[in-house]
């Protein structure tokens, strides 16, 4: 399809950020322009949990309820060390209507965003990728170039990066991006197995080895999240059971390997989300731990509160400094999302033995506190 030589807003990115961003603005009338650099869509599950405050804002869209028919609904979280139980989390007291996390893989989510995009006329181009960003506080323009080569600049009068960590528009703003990454690698892993533990809970296992996470996935597979020591070797259905009989528990047999990645994971938020005409939305503007699976959920709330917001002043003749509070309201949810995943993943990941031992009881002790566990699973469903 034809790129045009200049819209409203230019999105670059079409992950669950930029597809949620786009079609909220497509809903208020704003025309859109969306990239994406890969040639397709998520085809891997990658982020596993939806929480509550998502499935809230995504009813606008329209979305929730098929989502919710594709996913599975996990009211607990159980922490344990190895078999003992810790403390469970539970969400169904939260006052929300979806008291629960939802596991529904990434590629599932996008399709669902993706086919909600086409119903409001719009369409993901594929694969164009924004090579460089020239700003000025009237717009911006945006070199694209095509799959073959081709160069189109396209201006706009606003370009939001919803492009990742190394996003292009977060460089092109000149914006810093401070943080560090963990000294662990994670593996995650997708599996079809005989699972002992209860079916509709995610499991958090404390052990001497390190943290793992284990929780049911649509179709009856299994998503394993765990701490490793960096290496090159192959995940094998024999490394993801080695993981669960040494972490977790006995009792359990995997059968195949759907999906697995190793990677290293940084914690990072922006210095800003706004400069001008260019805004960072997703992980463009943070990242963090997997700890609760914050990252996704993070993000498309980001983008539909960016959406209301530009779709404020361009569509309803709003002042274009209304747009700074965007920041003001976002990049403080992303400062204590990162603060709270990084203490998360700290803790979970001690390893000398008094350190756990302490630990352990202190999470036992808040595990006995009704109070406390309602505090930590609104923190967990973004409901505070």
């Amino acid at each position: 399809m034809d790129l045009p030589d200049q819209v409203s807003v230019v999105v670059v990115g079409a992950g669950p950020t930029g597809l949620t961003l786009t079609s909220t603005l497509r809903q208020a009338g704003v025309d859109t322009l969306v990239i994406d650099q890969a040639a397709e869509g998520a085809t891997t599950s990658r982020a596993g949990v939806v929480h509550a405050r998502t499935l809230e804002v995504l009813d606008e869209l329209d979305v929730t309820e098929q989502m919710l028919a594709c996913g599975i609904k996990v009211p607990i979280f159980t922490i344990r060390n190895r078999e003992r139980v810790l403390a469970r989390i539970d969400f169904s007291p939260l006052r929300t209507r979806y008291p629960f996390a939802l596991m529904l893989p990434q590629s599932q989510t996008e399709a669902i965003l993706t086919t909600r995009l086409a119903e409001l006329g719009g369409h993901v181009h594929r694969p164009y990728r924004a090579t460089a960003v020239t700003h000025t506080q009237e717009g911006a323009t945006v070199t694209i170039t095509g799959p073959n080569g081709e160069l189109h600049s396209t201006h706009a009068r606003y370009v939001v990066g919803a492009d990742g960590m190394h996003s292009t528009v977060r460089h092109a703003a000149h914006i810093g991006f401070a943080g560090g990454r963990y000294p662990q690698s994670f593996v995650l892993a997708d599996v079809e197995m005989d699972w002992p533990m209860p079916p509709l809970e995610v499991q958090v296992f404390f052990s001497s080895a390190g943290l793992m996470v284990v929780g049911p996935l649509p179709g009856g597979r299994h998503r394993v999240v765990a701490t490793v020591q960096p290496t090159s070797e192959p995940i094998s259905p024999a490394s993801i059971q080695s993981l669960l009989i040494g972490r977790g528990t006995a009792g359990v047999l995997v059968h195949r390997l759907v999906w697995g990645s190793r990677f290293q994971v940084h914690h990072r938020v922006a210095e800003r989300f706004r400069r001008g005409p260019l805004f960072l939305a997703g992980d463009a503007a943070h990242v963090h731990s997997p700890a609760g699976g914050q990252g996704m959920n993070i993000g498309i709330q980001d983008a539909v509160d960016l959406g209301h917001a530009l779709a404020e002043v361009l569509s309803n003749g709003g002042s274009d400094s209304s747009l700074d509070a965007y920041q003001q309201r976002r990049r403080p949810v992303a400062q204590r999302v990162v603060a709270l995943t990084d203490r998360t993943t700290k803790i979970a990941t001690v390893t000398h033995p008094v350190a756990q031992a302490v630990r352990n009881t202190a999470v036992r002790a808040v595990g006995r506190v009704g109070m406390a566990q309602n505090r930590i699973a609104q923190r967990t469903a973004q409901l505070n």
